[in-house]
């Protein structure tokens, strides 16, 4: 009984931290954006569940390969959890600031260039995977969240906390798909103004998660 109480704490620890950032409540006005012109309501439907599906093949093959990764290039679970914070710390804060992070969201102009490009070679799918996949959903921000929660300080073996990781992201990408799906009527209703409190409470829990992150790295590094 400990044990699954101590799976589901981490559980919902590692559900904020994919929620806060890939925050699909904020990404759906880009989806919808970025598909507004693609008149056939499957290729839109398409488009949302491949991106959700590219970005979580992406992040949940990090998060299982990261010890792995960890030995190819000779990284410390401490100096990624501190660099990994570092990151975090950074999209957090421009969230909390209301802005976007160029870590993981590509500049208007570039995803209006995109976009173009698209409708013009009809290739809509190039969507799913660029920016929708990479780096929206599945960029440097998730990827470092997948990896540094595998190696979270918590009564676990490892095999559970990369279940944990896989299961819960996979369901974050589940509330993505269908917010990208359904969701414009409520982001119509919720309108640009509670969007951007949301997004700044999305920063807050990252801005907080960074900084435990990077505690956890020093107190590795230095056998705290």
């Amino acid at each position: 009984m400990n044990e699954l109480h101590q799976i589901i704490l981490f559980g919902t620890t590692v559900f904020m931290g994919f929620f806060a950032i890939m925050n699909p409540i904020a990404n759906t006005p880009i989806f919808l954006g970025l598909t507004s012109d693609i008149t056939d309501r499957k290729v839109v439907v398409r488009i949302a569940i491949f991106s959700v599906f590219y970005a979580f093949i992406i992040v949940s093959a990090f998060a299982v390969l990261g010890n792995y990764i960890y030995q190819m290039f000779g990284i410390t679970l401490s100096a990624f959890k501190i660099g990994g914070g570092i990151l975090l710390f950074g999209v957090g804060n421009n969230l909390l600031s209301g802005k976007e992070s160029s870590v993981h969201h590509p500049s208007p102009e570039h995803r209006q260039e995109i976009k173009e490009k698209v409708l013009a070679e009809s290739t809509f799918m190039k969507l799913a995977i660029s920016p929708l996949a990479i780096p929206i959903l599945g960029g440097p921000g998730a990827i470092s969240t997948a990896m540094n929660f595998v190696g979270y300080d918590v009564p676990l073996s490892p095999f559970e906390k990369m279940g944990t990781v896989v299961v819960i992201y996979g369901i974050s990408c589940l509330i993505t798909l269908m917010l990208f799906i359904f969701g414009g009527r409520l982001v119509k209703y919720l309108g640009k103004s509670i969007i951007g409190v949301i997004t700044r409470i999305m920063g807050l829990i990252l801005v907080v998660i960074s900084v435990q992150m990077v505690i956890g790295g020093i107190k590795l590094a230095f056998k705290i």
